[in-house]
């Protein structure tokens, strides 16, 4: 895969649905793929399963919640591969519970995995997009960055977190060619969604005014969009995609 020809695209969180989504679709759509994982027999798994569907995926190691591991990944990418072209900061996890129960290993872990890791990331992406005059830096945020949510005050301040760095880092590097941008996602039917309680899945979707969960494809074909060279006046902006469950 030649950099003349392919835009190198790095996926953080990218085994899991909304990045496996992701991964097909920049693919699909031509670009030179590359997937972090930090897991090693789960992501070559991972990996084994898109070659069986005719889907070549680089695979590199690193820790996003630690700025080293981040930037020995990101420079063995720029001498093996080329330089990234666009960096999608998917990686996130959650630990829910009530804020006066909860522990500051919980706190320090959303926020290192969720925001520290956008950080981590793009900092060491950025002077070499600046350098080669381009750049797209995609965001993946959470409807409830945006409104909050019973329980999830790490994670709701993380992902509202990633709106204020969107729109800082997208005036600083608007003048290079470099968009930042970010995606909202409402409830999207991911495994994890998939595997809560019938009951409870049915009192979600009754929130939401389409009366349906998102699909992953749905958000990875946005997430291709931005990525693309044909959205070079769109920056510092999130998009929500939400089935109308939180508009303003």
């Amino acid at each position: 895969m030649d950099k003349v020809n392919k835009r190198i695209v790095l996926v953080t969180g990218a085994t899991g649905g909304l990045g496996t989504a992701m991964c097909k679709q920049l693919n699909k759509d031509g670009f030179h793929v590359i997937a972090n994982y930090r897991d090693k027999s789960k992501a070559e798994a991972w990996q084994k399963k898109m070659k069986d569907e005719d889907i070549h995926i680089d695979l590199y190691e690193a820790d996003v919640t630690n700025y080293d591991s981040v930037g020995t990944m990101i420079k063995k990418i720029e001498e093996e591969v080329g330089i990234i072209d666009v960096l999608v900061n998917n990686a996130g996890i959650t630990r829910d519970g009530r804020f006066a129960k909860m522990s500051k290993d919980d706190w320090d872990a959303v926020i290192s995995s969720n925001l520290t890791s956008v950080f981590n990331c793009t900092r060491h992406v950025i002077n070499s997009m600046i350098n080669q005059q381009f750049g797209r830096i995609i965001n993946i945020s959470s409807v409830n960055g945006q409104r909050g949510q019973f329980g999830q005050a790490n994670y709701s301040a993380a992902k509202a977190g990633m709106h204020g760095f969107t729109k800082t880092l997208a005036m600083e590097v608007a003048k290079y060619g470099i968009t930042v941008n970010t995606i909202s996602p409402g409830y999207i039917a991911t495994d994890m969604v998939m595997a809560v309680p019938e009951k409870v899945r049915e009192q979600i979707v009754a929130q939401i005014p389409m009366g349906r969960l998102g699909g992953t494809h749905e958000v990875a074909y946005l997430v291709s969009f931005l990525a693309s060279d044909k959205t070079n006046f769109i920056t510092g902006a999130n998009y929500s995609i939400n089935g109308g469950q939180h508009v303003y």
